[in-house]
């Protein structure tokens, strides 16, 4: 597994991350045994949100009541949530924040995140309430580090504009077939093709450019929650023959592959792992320092159909 240090913070962190967002159906023991399997394999970053598990910090109760950190193994581990999302609209106000991440605490079963991610695009945030909101959780030694989730480059900078605190993390969605960000770049300035069409205004070349680190949601997944593309033949079937001779040759789990594709990138990609199932965490996190040739990444790439002009 590799471990390195997020720019613009003191944390040492696996380049692959367990989400919870799907343990509600989980019991306490099978929680237990997801997380270790998760450290076993190397993870030591938990990524969470206030709104996982179909009500608010339900996901986030659920791990909290089934996992207990010694203090040296809370040392050792990085605990992220988000907070932004409200049923019908989006709330960056500072009551809310504030309110959220002690809500969160609680349910966690925590003195502290390490990370707090804001988690959609507010259109209506009060940039200056959001500086005060995090001034005021780091005082209070409640959240170490901050960042965002799903923002461009102008609305990050919107934000840097009154916080003071770094935002050093943005987490997006990336898998080897949905990736608009990645695409775009290698097809720029091509009248009549969809690819080339901006959709983030260039997320990745600004994170590279200002030591933001990215976190790729969502990494086996088609589209926008539209099933996985590992073993869809109907539709990725090259894709597919690509990353079987790739598994093959490096010994790996297909998982690995594809966790491989997003990982070998020079921006130093985060990969956020959905999934429940302790061999799928086990393979996947196969792929966290995979040496893909920069051959085989581009085969990948054009086998999941983006253009190469």
């Amino acid at each position: 597994m590799k471990i390195s240090t997020i720019p613009q913070t003191d944390l040492e962190t696996s380049n692959v991350i367990l989400g919870l967002m799907r343990i509600k159906d989980l019991d306490d023991a099978e929680i237990r045994d997801l997380v270790a399997s998760a450290r076993d394999a190397g993870i030591n970053f938990f990524d969470h949100a206030d709104i996982y598990g179909g009500s608010r910090h339900f996901a986030e109760k659920r791990f909290g009541d089934a996992v207990t950190f010694t203090p040296a193994e809370r040392e050792s581990v990085v605990v992220q949530s988000k907070v932004g999302i409200r049923e019908g609209s989006f709330d960056f106000s500072k009551q809310h924040i504030l309110d959220t991440v002690d809500e969160s605490l609680a349910a966690l079963r925590l003195e502290h995140l390490d990370i707090l991610l804001l988690h959609r695009p507010d259109t209506l945030v009060e940039p200056d309430e959001v500086a005060s909101a995090f001034d005021e959780l780091h005082a209070a030694g409640k959240v170490r580090h901050f960042g965002l989730s799903n923002h461009t480059p102008g609305q990050t900078e919107l934000l840097k504009r009154y916080v003071t605190q770094p935002l050093p993390i943005n987490q997006v969605q990336l898998s080897i077939t949905h990736a608009p960000l990645i695409a775009q770049g290698t097809a720029a300035n091509m009248a009549g093709l969809d690819q080339s069409v901006s959709r983030d205004l260039g997320i990745l070349d600004y994170s590279r450019l200002n030591d933001i680190t990215l976190q790729a949601w969502s990494p086996f997944q088609k589209g926008f929650f539209d099933g996985v593309f590992l073993g869809d033949r109907e539709n990725f079937a090259d894709l597919n023959d690509v990353i079987d001779e790739l598994a093959a040759k490096y010994d790996v789990p297909t998982s690995a592959i594809a966790v491989a594709w997003i990982t070998r990138h020079p921006a130093n990609i985060q990969v956020v792992l959905g999934t429940t199932t302790i061999s799928r965490v086990r393979d996947s996190a196969l792929g966290s320092d995979l040496p893909l040739t920069r051959e085989e990444w581009y085969r990948l790439f054009t086998a999941a159909g983006h253009l190469l002009p």
